[in-house]
């Protein structure tokens, strides 16, 4: 019935809209609505999804970048150790320079570090570095005066000739005073090289004698080439970069290989200079130092590992900061950017699909709604005519048949409806309450048949829901193997090399050993150093760390093992499989869910495996089956402890129960028990309905035990119920057909 309007114009145009419109737009809006709405929701997710995973990314990054500086300046200053303990000990005189030169070069020698010098209170230094493969060593004392002399060494270690010769006051060098200001191990300022792309800085300690009198100041010059080095080698992302800079804001290292000093023109000299971040010729680098600033006002603010984004250029950048301290006197910040058009690109590619399978589906939408339109209209428009041809007396006038059953039914009982008036009019009112009869009729069928259109639309819309949460596992299952696979080599390269350090370790301890027994008296300064070492202690603990190292890495085996045999992107078909393994591959993955936590103990899982035999099955979606009831279980005991104490739960342990068994022969039966407050009886039977869930909003969308029925059921021809009693805990049972799962998979496909 069309609605009255008191405004007699939209009254007229309500009248007057074409039943091809109506036919049409309904239907062509349904079906833009609804694939606009999935495109947009499925762009956000994956926004929402490069965001964590760029995070992620820069995380791991920023770890790897703390690790290797932290390990390139720990052992410049651990180097000193030894040599420093030799000199505070007397061993070594420190106003004997031959003596010093001679113990730098076996320092240099046997690849112990690769520069060492000394410097006395009164300015004399002696040094020895590696310079461009070639042992050099740097004198200043009387015989030199006011100039720093450097020899070139042979392969005994003694000098050769002089390479160079400049004026160098010691005492006024930053590295000396920056020794002498902090009074401990640290380091000196950032300086440039002879190299501008690779500046340096210098680890130094003071050196006291026994009654604390300043000795003089011992250092290892270290250029940042590594660092530069280890950043450009980074893999970040397509254009992500990494740089490193003071608190100041001074350029330290970059992956852009950028040099962190400049050479400016004053006058007819050129003077170097520091490059500051904000100012890089770099525009990304530039930027993220300009939001930084903007967001902190100053680096100085900058206390612990911090996440942001900007836009440079109308794109997203992702970027994180986090300090970096050694103890020693540095504090340097390390910025990782990332931007998100690199991960970007292949949901871009998907959204156009979907915009460009949108507009095909409109077109489609609209050619079909046009052609049923027609169809439909045209014996509409012919019973028109004839029901006007019979009004105006026509009564030879009859209806084509027609294609459409119900149209053609009524055509029918039009042409008999004129017969019978051109046979007499006196049946007339018979004639018109056997038409309404048969108009009824006719109705009545329609409205069937428009009921089951509704149920097929909600079918289809089911289904659609269920594609969609079958592509996102696919694509979970892929990122599980993707990153299985890239663990799984490096883990592999290590523990392969394990067995080799575990050899190549007790064969050096065992060569001390014999060296102990063939020299119980070795010399003093063998002897302090020992103490030093504490080389008992090494002998008993290095094997027990190299067994752990050993636990580690096959630990971390399983868990990828088991992240890999979950997925079972290999398995997508119907394979021969043993279900217990898939069981224990997801028990492996919630291994984080069921340890104990600061508020309750271990959730216990205790598992009564029946003999089951291989059985063909689709393994990736029964692992589906059982991830969606475990996780169920826990988050059932989860919601029962709230409230409760530590040990109140521990009372009455948290526990899951995991049975499996064959019955009558021909079937498999899985049970998955727990122990949480069970399920209503009202809610109990809608738990496999589409959409229901008892969880709160963004923590559950209703679909897992739905799809996990599905797949039971209709893919594997089983049986999937719930008992449960309010107060006493939940149990699913699950069973599986074994002899027909052969004919059961060709139906399937």
């Amino acid at each position: 019935m069309i609605p009255s309007s008191k405004n007699p114009i939209a009254r007229n145009v309500i009248h007057r809209v074409p039943l091809q419109a109506i036919l049409i737009i309904p239907f062509v809006l349904q079906i833009f609505a609804t694939v606009g709405i999935v495109g947009y929701l499925s762009y956000k997710n994956g926004q929402r999804a490069v965001n964590d995973l760029a995070t992620q990314l820069e995380t791991e990054v920023g770890e790897k970048i703390k690790q290797n500086v932290e390990i390139f300046l720990d052992t410049a200053q651990n180097s000193h150790d030894v040599f420093a303990a030799s000199i505070e000990s007397g061993t070594v005189d420190t106003q004997n320079f031959s003596q010093l030169e001679r113990e730098f070069w076996h320092q240099l020698k046997y690849g112990l570090v690769p520069d060492l010098f000394f410097a006395n209170p009164q300015g004399d230094l002696i040094g020895m570095q590696l310079e461009d493969g070639k042992a050099k060593t740097r004198v200043k004392d009387r015989s030199t005066g006011s100039n720093r002399h450097k020899y070139l060494l042979d392969d005994r270690g003694n000098r050769t000739k002089l390479v160079q010769s400049r004026p160098y006051n010691t005492l006024d060098r930053p590295w000396y005073k920056a020794a002498i200001q902090r009074n401990q191990p640290t380091w000196s300022p950032v300086y440039s090289s002879t190299n501008l792309l690779f500046p340096e800085l210098s680890a130094v300690r003071p050196i006291y004698d026994k009654s604390g009198n300043l000795l003089g100041v011992l250092g290892s010059e270290l250029t940042l080439e590594q660092i530069s080095n280890f950043l450009g080698n980074l893999r970040i992302s397509a254009s992500g970069q990494a740089f490193i800079v003071e608190r100041n804001g001074e350029l330290i290292a970059s992956s852009t290989a950028e040099a962190p000093f400049i050479l400016e023109d004053q006058g007819k000299d050129k003077i170097e200079k520091r490059v500051i971040a904000s100012n890089s010729i770099n525009p990304l680098t530039q930027a993220t130092a300009k939001e930084l600033l903007k967001q902190f006002g100053s680096l100085e603010q900058i206390k612990q590992r911090q996440h942001l984004t900007f836009e440079l250029n109308g794109q997203l950048q992702i970027v994180q900061v986090e300090p970096f301290q050694d103890g020693r006197g540095i504090d340097w910040l390390v910025a990782i950017v990332i931007p998100e058009v690199d991960f970007m690109g292949q949901i871009n590619a998907n959204t156009r699909t979907t915009v460009l399978l949108c507009a095909i589906a409109l077109g489609i939408a609209i050619i079909l709604g046009i052609y049923t339109s027609h169809w439909i209209i045209q014996p509409i428009l012919e019973l028109n005519q004839a029901s006007k041809a019979i009004a105006e007396g026509n009564l030879d006038r009859q209806v084509a048949d027609n294609r459409i059953r119900e149209l053609n039914t009524v055509g029918q009982s039009f042409n008999h409806m004129a017969n019978q008036l051109q046979d007499s009019f006196s049946a007339l009112e018979r004639s018109n309450a056997e038409l309404e009869y048969r108009v009824l009729e006719r109705t009545q069928e329609l409205s069937e048949k428009n009921t089951q259109l509704n149920t097929a639309l909600e079918e289809l819309h089911r289904t659609q829901t269920q594609m969609i949460q079958a592509e996102k596992m696919s694509a979970l299952g892929q990122m599980v193997a993707g990153v299985a696979h890239e663990i799984n080599n490096p883990v592999n390269f290590i523990h392969g090399n394990l067995e080799y350090i575990k050899t190549y370790t007790g064969d050096l301890l065992y060569l001390v050993q014999a060296y102990q027994d063939y020299i119980p008296n070795p010399p003093q300064t063998i002897q302090e150093l020992i103490e030093v070492i504490d080389l008992t202690f090494l002998n008993e603990d290095l094997p027990k760390i190299v067994r752990s190292m050993q636990v580690g890495t096959n630990r971390i085996r399983e868990i990828v093992l088991s992240l890999r045999n979950f997925s079972r992107l290999d398995e997508a078909e119907f394979k021969t499989v043993d279900l217990h393994e898939g069981i224990d591959n997801t028990l492996m993955i919630l291994r984080h869910r069921l340890q104990v936590t600061a508020d309750r103990p271990a959730i216990q899982v205790i598992k009564e495996y029946g003999t089951l035999p291989e059985i063909e099955c689709y393994a990736g979606q029964l692992n589906q089956v059982f991830m969606n009831l475990l996780n169920n279980a826990i988050d059932a005991m989860e919601e029962a402890d709230q409230g409760l104490t530590f040990s109140e739960i521990e009372s009455d342990r948290n526990t899951i129960w995991i049975q499996t068994i064959v019955e009558e022969g021909d079937r498999i039966k899985v049970t998955i028990a727990d122990n949480g407050n069970g399920i209503a009886e009202n809610v109990r039977s809608r738990l496999f309905d589409p959409f229901f869930t008892t969880k709160p909003v963004g923590k559950g969308t209703g679909l897992g035990l739905s799809i996990s029925y599905q797949i039971v059921t209709e893919k594997h021809k089983g049986k999937l119920w719930c008992d449960s009693t309010l107060g006493e805990g939940t149990k699913f049972c699950l069973e599986i057909p074994v002899r027909q799962m052969r004919s059961i998979s060709l139906s399937s496909v």
